[in-house]
Formats: structure tokens, sequence, C-alpha cells
């Protein structure tokens, strides 16, 4: 059809690759939220973390051609995208070493969330590690469209995004649900996905090194890659056996689980203020924040030696405690929270929402269903806009 297959390529990856970024920040905020709280200790060099989180994302867009050592770009186009490819290692290695910063002399507790969280970090270094070998022009271009592609991915979007994601789920399920899961019946999906994770994605490494390429599902026998496939298909079983334990998990404290109460893992950050599951609108005053992690300050003063001690109720006006702790317990006349005010319910959200698609599938397919879902767009949006700010009394 007179298209260009290296055009398509650029095309592909250009999506492709900063779209891995895109699913692993999310993760990499969760893992920032979850070890300060069972480590007990602020997050090692917030403001670095913060900075890389955007440098990946900015420099994730300068990657993708990584991916295309073996498809002739010449020698200029392969050194700037190896480089490239080296540098965006820089802000991932800042995360990491601010990640193991934060969990070094704290007061670790080995909840399942932070066993999630643990193992995130040490997959995604795995995954990093393999990744780095794409700067790596004649070893990258050994490595394109095989199994060791393949395993570098997983390592980084299932060890990572993944990992993340369930350390999400075990630290917020009691605010959301107000019960906990079993953390006996955690740790054992924990230990069964890690292992299952590291049995299945593991050997791909090995077996793209001995030549197996991806996208094949049927190779001859004899090539060497019998066994390795062999222990990758138990690990499959094993990951799968693993979600089938988060699941019984889930159903059996659904109705039976442990009371969850407002904050069951004296977390750090102003959610955990609030009753589990949180009311609608979830505080009753808009919170006035002083401290990066607030409610550890609410509740915290640390001595002289920097060590918290537990704030006793009326302690705030007590003569021991340094004026500037006094000061912050509460707010100015000018910062005084004020009531929460909520939208009346409205349908014209949901109009917007059905036209979104309907316009989307008309640029591929129809340009009358573009000017349709367009027109159900605007009425919705222009409805949600032009409807009266309260119910009428």
């Amino acid at each position: 059809a007179g298209g260009d297959p290296l055009l398509w390529q650029h095309l592909f990856w250009l999506f492709g690759h900063p779209e891995v970024y895109i699913m692993i920040l999310p993760a990499m905020g969760i893992v920032s939220e979850v070890l300060p709280a069972f480590a007990r200790k602020p997050l090692f060099g917030y403001p670095a973390i913060v900075f890389a989180g955007a440098a990946i994302a900015f420099m994730g867009w300068g990657v993708w051609a990584h991916h295309m050592f073996a498809a002739g770009l010449g020698p200029v186009a392969n050194s700037a995208f190896a480089l490239s490819t080296m540098l965006i290692a820089v802000p991932t290695g800042v995360k990491i070493f601010n990640w193991i910063g934060t969990i070094w002399g704290g007061a670790v507790r080995l909840t399942t969330a932070f066993l999630f969280a643990a193992g995130f970090v040490s997959m995604f270094i795995i995954g990093g590690l393999s990744g780095v070998t794409h700067a790596i022009v004649p070893h990258d271009a050994q490595q394109t469209d095989t199994y060791y592609v393949v395993g570098h991915l997983h390592y980084v979007l299932f060890g990572g995004s993944i990992f993340g994601l369930f350390a999400g789920l075990y630290y917020w399920w009691p605010k959301i649900f107000g019960r906990l899961l079993n953390e006996r019946i955690g740790k054992l999906h924990f230990w069964l996905m890690i292992i299952g994770f590291n049995l299945t994605f593991g050997p791909f490494h090995v077996l793209g090194l001995l030549g197996m390429q991806r996208r094949v599902y049927r190779y001859a026998p004899g090539l060497g890659f019998d066994v390795w496939n062999l222990v990758a298909t138990i690990g499959a079983f094993t990951i799968a056996l693993s979600i089938v334990v988060f699941l019984v998990n889930a159903v059996l404290t659904a109705g039976r689980g442990e009371q969850a109460g407002a904050d069951p893992w004296d977390a750090r950050t102003i959610e955990w203020m609030i009753p589990s599951p949180p009311p609608e609108h979830n505080f009753d005053e808009v919170p006035v924040i002083r401290h990066r992690d607030d409610w550890w300050h609410r509740k915290y003063i640390t001595d002289p030696k920097g060590t918290p001690a537990p704030v006793i109720a009326g302690g705030a006006d007590a003569r021991e405690i340094p004026a500037e702790e006094r000061d912050n317990a509460t707010a100015s006349e000018d910062e005084q929270a004020h009531g929460i005010h909520l939208p009346s319910p409205s349908y014209y959200p949901l109009v917007t929402a059905v036209g979104l698609p309907i316009a989307g599938y008309g640029v591929l397919y129809q340009p009358l269903l573009l000017a349709a879902g367009f027109l159900i767009v605007l009425v919705g949006a222009f409805g949600w806009v032009l409807e009266p700010p309260a119910e009428p009394a």
C-alpha cells in the first residue's frame, strides 16, 4: 500500500517506549508513599525523587530507537540513541538509591504492602540492569526481537508496575473498604508471586541469548529452548496461583476481616486522618497543610535527638513543646479551614463520557460517528457547565 516499514517501526516505538514509562511512573509514586510509612522515616531525598520522575517522563521520549539498532539507522543515530539510553539510567538510579536510603536505618515493619514495595525495588533493579545493556549497540543488535527483550520488559513492567500496584492495594485496601486484608495470606501471595515471576521471566534472558525469537509460539526440538520454556511455564502457573490466593484473601476478609480504623498503619499522609472507608466528602473541613507528611507531624513531635514522640492529648499547650511545634499545631485566623462543598448529582458527565468513545471510533471508521460523538460531547459539556451549582431548596 506504499507504506514504509522503517517509518512504521519509528511510529510504533515512539509510542511503545514512552508508554512503558507512563505505566511505571504511577507505581513509582505508590512505592514512594508505602516505603516511608513502613520504614517510619520521611522519604529520603524527596526533591531529587520528584525531579527524577520528571526527568524520566521527559527523557522517555528520546530512547525509542534502541529497539531499532538492527534496522540500519547508521552510526550517528545509533550513537545518539545509545547515549540517551545510558542517560535515562541516571534519574532511574537516583530513585532507586533514594528508596534504599528511605529503608536504610528505618524501623521497618515487614507488612505485605512493604514486601511488595521492596519487591518492586529489587525486581526493577534487575530490569534496569538488563535495560542498560540496550545502550551497547552491538549487544542490542543481537538482542533485537529475541526473548531477552521480553524478559527485560517484564522485569520492568511486571516486576515494577504490578508489584507496585499490589503494594498500593494492600496499603490502601483498608482505607477503601474499612477492613484489613489477612497478612498471612498476603505474604503467601507475595512469595508465590515473586518466585513465580522470577521462574517465568528470568529464563527469558537466557532464551534470548540462545537465539529464541519473540512472537514465536512453536520451535523445533533440540535448539536448547525446551528446559527453560518448561521452567517459564511452571513459573507462569505459579503467578496464576498467587492471583487466586489474593482473590481468596479479598473474599474471606470482605465480611470477616479485621476492622481497619482510621489509621491502621500509623501512616504519614492526611488520608489517614479520616474514617475508613472515607465519607463521600472526605474531610469535614479542608485541612490546613503545614508539612509534607502533615498527619505524622500532627501525631508526633521530635525530641532534640530527632526521635519521634507521640503528641499527648492537650500537649500542644505544654511548655516543653518548642514554640515552632506549638505554632504549627493550630491554624491562624487567615488559615481557618472551611467546610466542604460537594457538587449536586449530575448526569452530564456521563453524557460527555458516552460521546468521547463514539467520536474516537468515528476518527477511525466513520466521519458521521465523529460528528455525532462530538455533538454529544458538546451537549454534555455545556450542560455540565451551565447547570445550577446546587439543587433548589
